[in-house]
């Protein structure tokens, strides 16, 4: 997306917390230009796959809930259980209502959806820990079934087909219908855009459904990667990343950042910054990846031990 893309050049070149090491960013491309890299293929184990509507009302719900999954200091980190394995995070969330869909809740139903009550909600993601800001969990999907019933006939497939088969025009369509997934900032006077859940909505829509039906987009390249808190934390790791002192010992002490703040922004922004400049890199070196594969590629790295040695940044926030 051109908007993004641009405002997260411009919020880099004017950082002052955050830096790209490029030659960091260099060697770590040539790395990945010897090796065979594998595609991401999307995981049927925990999510819900009907192959029709049923599955677009799936991943609308699972990216309107898909943010702030870490525990606040002194709580529990919310999990579950299911199918014998004890999940959490991303994937709990991915199973808890896949669960739900399997056992006939009927999440599939706009009006549902709509009039969904915060005790409901809190029994469908039933599990051990506290999951965040479950109150504005509950009020994004109010506002999905809302704005399904009034501008889409209740239907979650005609909320796709309305972008055309364009990914671009879905996130910026999400942005505009949804108060929730208007993922914006400023940062020196200048409006920012980041778009993460609207992004990667589509991404997920062309995931499940293998670029068919509801996942058919002819511009899927056109995303960038999706700015939240385990890419950064990888890219810190490979060297990529290079925090001022201030801002590293924050996070190494895992000290909450403003949501929205310089130094949020700054995160966000060369994040997304440097995963254009390191496909861009592969591209010169004939790797033609997609923003989208070398986000999953970089996600897949950061759930490896080995990534997890300084923490990730702590924001509370509801796009990532």
């Amino acid at each position: 997306m051109r908007a993004v893309l641009e405002s997260a050049e411009w919020v880099a070149k004017r950082s002052e917390q955050v830096g790209i090491d490029r030659e960091a960013l260099g060697q770590f491309a040539a790395h990945l230009a010897t090796r065979e890299l594998q595609k991401g293929e999307w995981n049927y184990r925990y999510h819900f796959y009907d192959g029709g509507e049923r599955t677009v009302f799936y991943i609308l719900i699972l990216d309107s809930l898909n943010f702030c999954f870490w525990s606040l200091p002194g709580k529990r980190r919310w999990e579950i259980d299911y199918e014998g394995e004890a999940l959490s995070g991303y994937f709990a969330l991915a199973a808890a209502l896949k669960r739900a869909f399997e056992e006939g809740v009927p999440l599939a139903d706009a009006e549902y959806l709509a009039g969904l009550s915060l005790d409901e909600l809190r029994e469908i993601l039933d599990g051990r820990g506290e999951l965040q800001l479950l109150d504005r969990r509950c009020r994004s999907l109010n506002e999905l079934g809302e704005v399904l019933l009034s501008r889409y006939e209740g239907q979650a497939g005609r909320l796709v087909e309305a972008a055309e088969g364009s990914a671009v025009e879905l996130a910026r369509l999400l942005a505009r219908e949804f108060t929730s997934f208007r993922d914006e900032a400023e940062y020196c006077g200048e409006r920012v855009y980041f778009y993460k859940r609207a992004q990667i909505l589509a991404a997920d829509l062309w995931g499940t459904f293998q670029g068919k039906k509801w996942g058919s987009f002819a511009d899927i390249s056109r995303l960038t990667a999706f700015a939240d808190y385990k890419l950064p934390q990888v890219l810190r790791h490979l060297g990529i990343l290079r925090y001022a002192p201030r801002l590293a010992n924050k996070i190494d002490n895992c000290e909450v950042l403003q949501a929205g703040g310089p130094e949020e922004v700054e995160l966000r922004a060369n994040t997304l910054w440097a995963v254009e400049l390191l496909r861009r890199e592969l591209n010169r070196m004939g790797k033609d990846l997609m923003a989208v594969e070398l986000d999953w590629l970089l996600w897949e790295l950061g759930q490896r031990a080995e990534f997890k040695g300084q923490p990730h940044h702590r924001t509370v926030t509801i796009f990532y």
